[in-house]
């Protein structure tokens, strides 16, 4: 298959600014508002804030919770503008589909890269974000070429048919011995949605034999240290993409703005929607560490509305300049996961060691000791943002 040159296409700030928020959602936990909402137990400001930067323990969702669909579906929507600057450079299907292949592989081993960090040797979890978007991404490239109501099938064969699977999978028994989890989880359900229950669902049989053909780390239980992530949940994570992809096909379409912003929320209406129906009538709990199908309709739904309202405010009325801080960091959004990744540990020591010997020990106590953690993890935020800021003006972008 060979593709003809076009007119690259324009860029569209809002999804720069939309992964911006995102990633400074991620980069935002050196902040450690649960330290400061802890020491500040009577509260309530504090402890809303410290909720939304804590993923919940099983079924719901914070605004912490949307950063991984979030990053997931931003990838999907990129893909279209991406396919369409390649082939206005003239690339070829194979040369685009080898680069896609390359990829997913970079971005898989990434993810693992990352997970070993501060172990004492590779640890082989296919969980992080990057590698759960690499395991996928290949298939995401072959659907990025097909017409979208191709795409809305490919969502739905995914979320019935990894439902299917769960369901089918032999649920739990009352005696079931739950060796990977608390002893005090409050989270077990009972009846039909006991299928979806954590560390004896299909994802984690699979993981059971998977994660222990890999090397293991001496005194490392991989399925414990997942917390009931499970390596499956790629698959659905890539209907989170593949719903990407839909609203980044929507975005390219020769329609006025306000029709495109139409469509993103009606799509996250009916998402949403689904997606509580779902769980509500106990046909499948939402549930982001398994990434049920329940999940990946409500999380996408939240991501269409996040999109719409982006779209919205930066590419429909012009608010470029508000967001311009966010742009910064969405541009250049896998240095970023990196930095939020390795940096905050040296950045950090580096203000202990250097201010307190010109400003005293109490210096990041400015505001009272419940604080320290804020100004401390303040300070190292505004290291992250000068440095992306820096790539920025100087056009260095990190791409794989």
């Amino acid at each position: 298959m060979s593709t003809t040159p076009e007119k690259l296409p324009p860029r569209v700030d809002s999804l720069d600014a939309y992964r911006g928020f995102v990633m400074f959602l991620m980069m935002a936990e050196v902040l450690h508002l649960r330290q400061v909402s802890a020491a500040l137990p009577g509260s309530e400001f504090w402890k809303f804030l410290a909720l939304h930067q804590t993923h919940v323990d099983w079924e719901g969702c914070s605004l912490h919770d949307l950063i991984q669909p979030s990053f997931s579906f931003l990838v999907g929507v990129a893909l279209p503008f991406s396919i369409a600057a390649r082939v206005a450079k003239g690339q070829t299907f194979r040369r685009m589909l080898l680069h896609a292949m390359w990829r997913a592989v970079l971005l898989t081993l990434l993810g693992v890269f990352l997970r070993s960090s501060g172990h004492a040797q590779t640890r082989y979890t296919f969980v992080d974000t990057l590698s759960q978007i690499g395991m996928g991404y290949v298939f995401l490239f072959l659907l990025g070429f097909v017409k979208i109501r191709w795409q809305l099938l490919a969502v739905a064969l995914i979320l019935v048919g990894y439902w299917g699977a769960f369901a089918l999978f032999p649920a739990p028994g009352d005696d079931f011995a739950y060796t990977h989890v608390a002893a005090n989880w409050a989270h077990h359900y009972q009846g039909f949605a006991a299928h979806w229950n954590k560390n004896s669902n299909l994802g984690w049989k699979v993981d059971t034999w998977f994660l222990n053909l890999f090397p293991l780390e001496k005194g490392a239980d991989p399925i414990r240290d997942m917390g009931g992530y499970t390596t499956l949940n790629f698959v659905p994570t890539l209907a989170t993409m593949v719903l990407g992809l839909i609203a980044g096909g929507w975005l390219r379409l020769a329609s006025t703005k306000p029709m495109k912003i139409l469509w993103l929320v009606v799509a996250g209406a009916v998402c949403l929607g689904t997606g509580y129906a779902l769980d509500y009538c106990e046909i499948c709990p939402s549930v982001k560490h398994i990434w049920t199908p329940a999940w990946a309709l409500t999380s996408g739904g939240w991501c269409f509305f996040l999109l719409a309202g982006f779209y919205a405010l930066i590419d429909g009325l012009g608010l470029r300049p508000p967001f311009y801080p966010l742009i910064v960091i969405g541009a250049n959004s896998i240095a970023a996961y990196c930095m939020a990744h390795w940096f905050e540990g040296n950045i950090s020591q580096s203000f202990k060691t250097h201010l307190t010997n010109f400003l005293g020990p109490d210096c990041f106590k400015i505001f009272g000791e419940p604080y320290e953690p804020l100004v401390r993890g303040g300070l190292v935020l505004a290291v992250y943002w000068l440095i992306l800021l820096w790539m920025y003006r100087k056009k260095v972008f990190v791409r794989i």
